[in-house]
Parts: C-alpha cells; structure tokens; sequence
C-alpha cells in the first residue's frame, strides 16, 4: 500500500518528505557549489527538499522559487518518491506533471532509489571528447544511444527510452551544447558531434550501439554510422535534418553571421516559444498542455544562457549551412552508409521536407522508409505507440 493511499494528513506528507531525505544521505543531485529547490505537490499538501553547499534540508511548504515542481496524485507520489514506479512513465502517462528543471527532477529519483529496477531512470555524468555529458539511462541489455534535435534535451526522447528500456540498455544524453551538458565555444557540425559520440560510446562502455535519433539527432547519427561504422550496429532517424537542396539563397548573409551573436541577449516570450513548438506537430492538440508547458520551460531554462544560445545559434548555423553537393557534400557521401537504417517521416513536418524520403530512398534503396500520415516532426511524441511498434519491428527484422 503506497504510503499515501489513506490520505494526505501533513503527518503523511512528512514521513514521506522525511523518508525521501533520509534516503539521498549524501547523494545529492546537484553539483558541488551549486543550490536547487525542488517542491512536490500533491494537490493540497506539498513539501520541499532545498539543496546547498552544505547539504539537503526538508520544509513542509511550498517553496515559492523551486527550480523544479513535480505535481501528482497522492499515490502516485509515493510511488514516484520511494521507487516503486518510474517518474518518467508516470509523466508520459499524464499521471505527474514536471515544470521547471526536468533533467534535476530525473537526477533526484535516480539519487534515491538505491536499488532501482533496471526501468527506474538513472542519470550521470561521463567526460566524452573532453565535453561533461550528462546522460539518463535505464534497462539492462544491447545498448541503445538516444540523440535529440536542435533545442531539445533528452527529456525530448523520453517516450522512446521508456519502451526500449524493457528490452535494452538506453542511454539518452543531452548532445554538447544543450542541457545539462557542457557548452564549448565552437562550431557544432556534425563531424564534431561524432567526435563527440565515439568517445562518449567509449567512455560508457560500449563497443556496438544502436542508434535513435530525431531531426538533429537523425544527421549525428548517420555521420556516426558513415564515420565509423563498426561501432554503430543500426541507426533509426526520426525527420533527420538532412542537408537542404534547395532554399539554399540565404547562405551567403548566414556565413555572415558568427554564432557569437548569440551572446546578446535574446528574450523570447513564453508564448512564442509555445507558438513554435505547437507547429512542431501535424495535431497540435495531440499532446496535452502541461506536456507543451514543460517543454517551453526546459527549452526557456538552456537558452536564457549565454552559452546555451551561442550553440543553439552555432548548431542551426551548420544545419544550414552544410554542402548538399559536391565531393564533401552529404547526398554524395550518403549512398556510402551501409548500416542498416529505419527513415521515420512526417507527411505534415514543417522542418524536414517529406520530399526528403525520396531522395535518400534513391540513394539508400536498402534502407526502410516510412512516411507517417497525419504526422510532424517529433513522432515519438505525437505517434507515440506506432512510433515505437515500427522501432521494435525494425530491431527485431534486423537483428544480428
């Protein structure tokens, strides 16, 4: 019986709030130095764990400031707090709502269930190409790396973690440049970004990976795969942002543009922010408000920094940028990937052409292309069960 399924009486609330303290001892989920406040809300109670230089400590009120705020039925927050369920499929299936700091609310569940299930989210931190990784991973099994697109986090893949975690090891990593993970001063293309792959395959453990990835994510992955392909085992793209052959008359004014002007600020409303991720998808109303809410927060939370957009800048640049043609260019490289390789496209994105799946389908005639309909650029949320059925089947054809 969850330890609140009688009732939310502060008596209850506190032994909750005291157990989940008393269990992260000295495991705090920040870094040394740095301060955090995360509150958890069950409707009428909430209590809060303030973190410091010099440790955690327990108020039962609401803080007013809280970096993160976690918000679910009495029961389910048992559940979530004391690791008998996963934090993360309890938010894909809108049974707890994040706002806030979501990589610090899957760091703090991961701090207190010392001895998880394999499906708890774990999360770390790896030095890969000399770049702090931070990475959530869950399940036991071949291992799966998961790479997000330009602005995301791998909050972004969490739907796909969540399934495979039942079958494989999955990894999900903020790429460099984004959340939590460091943010050099550089150009972010995607020969760097597979610099960057191979030593974090190596400094995870991993010789032979399976590789996911939407939009950006979906570029890393093949330059991954072309790159060095004895460590990529299969790679499926989510709308990869491939090299663009036409609208290509702004090059010359963008190769003006340094990344560094992303040093200035740039305020950018709440509701624009929303209003661009809602055009993200084919149905906007698909997915539910506190989901968009909690996507504009982490999106707001990495940008409002100064290096969050030099490489947010840095990183749309390249995509932009990158030759379609010639003897470097990718349509003349691709015909050499030899990975076997799903293509996921959406008939209605906005970002990634689906006239893009013909092209690669002339180029990769081995590969699988699937054009979903009524579909954007982010599948793995707005279809979210067929996005994972073609996955599976996909492992499953071509496994070994």
């Amino acid at each position: 019986m969850s330890t609140l399924s009688n009732g939310t009486s502060p008596d209850a609330v506190q032994r909750l709030a005291r157990g989940l303290l008393d269990r992260l001892g000295g495991a705090l989920p920040i870094g040394a130095g740095e301060r955090a406040t995360v509150v958890f809300d069950t409707g009428d109670r909430a209590w809060s764990l303030a973190f410091d230089p010099e440790g955690a400590s327990l108020s039962t009120r609401r803080a007013p400031l809280a970096d993160a705020t976690l918000f679910a039925a009495p029961d389910v927050m048992a559940d979530v707090v004391e690791g008998r369920a996963s934090g993360v499929d309890a938010w894909l299936d809108g049974q707890l709502t994040m706002r806030g700091n979501i990589a610090l609310a899957l760091k703090l569940q991961g701090a207190v269930v010392a001895d998880r299930p394999p499906r708890i989210p774990r999360t770390g931190t790896l030095a890969a190409h000399g770049i702090e990784t931070f990475f959530v991973e869950a399940g036991t099994g071949p291992p799966v790396v998961l790479l997000h697109g330009l602005g995301a986090t791998s909050a972004s893949m969490l739907p796909t973690l969540a399934d495979l975690s039942h079958d494989y090891r999955v990894l999900a990593p903020d790429l460099p440049g984004f959340g939590e993970s460091g943010k050099p001063l550089r150009a972010y293309h995607p020969a760097f970004y597979a610099r960057w792959l191979h030593a974090f395959l190596d400094a995870a453990g991993i010789t032979r990976a399976i590789l996911v990835g939407n939009s950006m994510g979906g570029r890393i992955a093949i330059e991954m795969a072309l790159r060095h392909p004895g460590r990529v085992d299969r790679i499926v793209l989510f709308s990869p942002s491939l090299a663009f052959r036409r609208f290509r008359f702004f090059q010359p004014a963008v190769r003006l543009l340094a990344a560094e002007l992303g040093a200035l600020p740039v305020p950018i409303p709440r509701c624009l922010t929303l209003r661009a991720l809602r055009l993200l998808f084919a149905k906007p109303e698909r997915l539910s408000a506190a989901w968009y809410d909690a996507a504009v927060d982490e999106f707001q939370r990495v940008f409002s920094t100064v290096r969050g957009r030099i490489a947010f800048f840095s990183a749309a640049r390249q995509i932009y940028l990158e030759d379609a043609e010639g003897p470097r260019g990718f349509w003349q490289r691709l015909p050499a990937l030899r990975t076997p390789a799903l293509f996921l496209w959406g008939d209605q994105d906005m970002l990634v052409p689906v006239a893009f799946a013909r092209h690669v389908e002339a180029a990769l005639p081995a590969a699988t292309s699937v054009i979903l309909p009524s579909c954007g650029h982010v599948p793995q949320f707005e279809h979210r069960a067929h996005t994972s059925a073609l996955v599976r089947e996909f492992l499953g054809r071509t496994a070994g």
